[in-house]
């Protein structure tokens, strides 16, 4: 007869140990409520009739005809790069400030482009999505309204543009992706750091078997912006960027880093993301400028902000690759994007000494002579082509004109383009799952398959050309 004594003692000890984990993963105040990962963010089944846009080709445009959404200092700075651009006509300008408008149409004029429609208002941009005469819509707004503005373009039966992040949260991601997938429509998310020199020129070493088999990619967005949270008169229209680091506390901003590094890895295109980990420092750098700069009885210093000043997350791959991405925006450091590959056989990274190192003498990088030499012989195509003209006009070293020709090219010749909506929702999931797991003190939490299953159909990124 067994001893059912025994069975209580083993059932008290097994519910004592349940509720000291649950107690464990308690949010605090403000943050998310605790689900189980694969519960919490599952995959929606695809209304009937609506098919995958891996690759998306639409009817070749021999003229981009763009409105831009968003004025700042983005906007403006797009405004004066697409007028370099051949095939690309701005005919729309709109912002919630009239003033930005006013000095985008003055732009246009003294580069001898001509003059575009002109919207100001809070909802203005409805009416810019309507226009016939608008084939792109580009958007540069907060971040609160890319996705709305996104969603309602292509319902609007116009591509989209839009500034990173693409969206705010897991529904935001997947609303992207069903509008795009049921209008065929083209949302490419303006991720520009894919086009720096370096980072082209490691995508076709990777292509090439150079670091042989990448086992572990790290990046990151790390970027003293506390000037600019503080001022918005030169920084982010009614502060809406410290508003976001007052109430969130992840990874906010994960896509600079992590854009080039998932085509390295062949993101849904071979590969996909599992789950991630994440997890932040407590905060100390804002409140401490807030003090420093504005008085210990200044509002700002009175504030609570949620955002930790480092924030790590580690992604795990179906392949069995890791990827490292930090955020922080708060800290008095050196601009940092990491930008790190390292593989059976070699090792590159850009920050904050930007080096190779290649077997059989990987514990030492390469020469400057050597390194240079190499960069040259593995220069990506389309640097090569376009690269002097991208130095010429600039925007973040060129990378910000090779990012504006490549989607007016890929639009003007119907091809796909570099990045599509699934890269979109990717990269911008992070934001919330890495905040619930630094709410439930790093639990894993598993990322969406937002290809719904169609992540190994394609073997490689492919950057097109005719």
């Amino acid at each position: 007869m067994k001893n059912p004594c025994g069975f209580t003692v083993i059932f008290s000890i097994l519910a004592g140990i349940v509720f000291f984990l649950t107690a464990c993963v308690q949010p605090s105040e403000k943050q998310e409520t605790v689900f189980l990962p694969k519960e919490f963010f599952s995959v929606p089944d695809r209304e009937t009739g609506q098919t995958d846009v891996l690759e998306l080709r639409c009817e070749p445009l021999s003229n981009v005809r763009i409105a831009v959404i968003g004025l700042g200092m983005r906007g403006s700075e797009a405004v004066r790069r697409l007028s370099y651009i051949e095939g690309a006509t701005i005919t729309v300008l709109c912002d919630v400030v009239p003033d930005r408008v006013t000095q985008s149409q003055k732009l246009l004029t003294e580069m001898g482009k001509p003059k575009a429609a002109g919207y100001s208002g809070e909802e203005e941009w409805k009416l810019v999505c309507q226009r016939e005469d608008v084939d792109l819509v580009y958007v540069c707004t907060h971040w609160d309204l890319h996705t709305p503005i996104a969603v309602y373009a292509m319902e609007q039966g116009k591509h989209v543009a839009v500034e990173v992040p693409a969206a705010l949260t897991i529904d935001e991601c997947w609303q992207l992706v069903n509008t795009a997938e049921k209008t065929r429509r083209h949302c490419m998310m303006l991720e520009n750091c894919n086009y720096d020199f370096f980072e082209m020129a490691t995508l076709n070493m990777a292509r090439k078997g150079l670091f042989g088999e990448i086992v572990h990619v790290e990046g990151a967005y790390i970027h003293d912006l506390r000037w600019l949270n503080f001022d918005d008169s030169t920084g982010y229209w009614n502060m809406w960027r410290l508003k976001h680091n007052e109430n969130n506390n992840g990874n906010l901003y994960p896509t600079h880093g992590l854009g080039p590094l998932a085509h390295i890895l062949n993101i849904h295109r071979g590969d996909k993301m599992d789950y991630l980990v994440s997890v932040s420092s407590n905060q100390f750098g804002m409140s401490a400028y807030a003090r420093e700069k504005f008085g210990e009885d200044s509002d700002f210093a009175k504030k609570n902000y949620d955002k930790g000043d480092m924030n790590t997350t580690i992604i795990k791959t179906h392949n069995g690759k890791t990827m490292m991405i930090q955020h922080d925006v708060t800290s008095p450091r050196p601009y940092s994007r990491i930008h790190l590959v390292s593989g059976t056989k070699g090792f590159a990274q850009k920050w904050p000494k930007k080096g190779i190192a290649l077997e059989p003498d990987a514990h030492h990088f390469l020469s400057e002579k050597d390194l240079e030499a190499l960069l040259a012989q593995y220069e990506h195509p389309i640097v090569t082509e376009v690269g002097q003209k991208a130095k010429e006009v600039g925007g973040h070293g060129g990378m910000d004109f090779i990012m504006d020709y490549r989607l007016i090219y890929c639009l003007r010749n119907g091809l796909p383009l570099d990045q599509d909506v699934y890269d979109a929702a990717e990269w911008s999931a992070i934001i919330q799952l890495s905040k619930v797991s630094v709410a439930n003190h790093g639990m894993p939490v598993a990322i969406p398959d937002f290809t719904r299953g169609a992540w190994d159909e394609l073997k490689q990124v492919t950057y097109y050309t005719r």
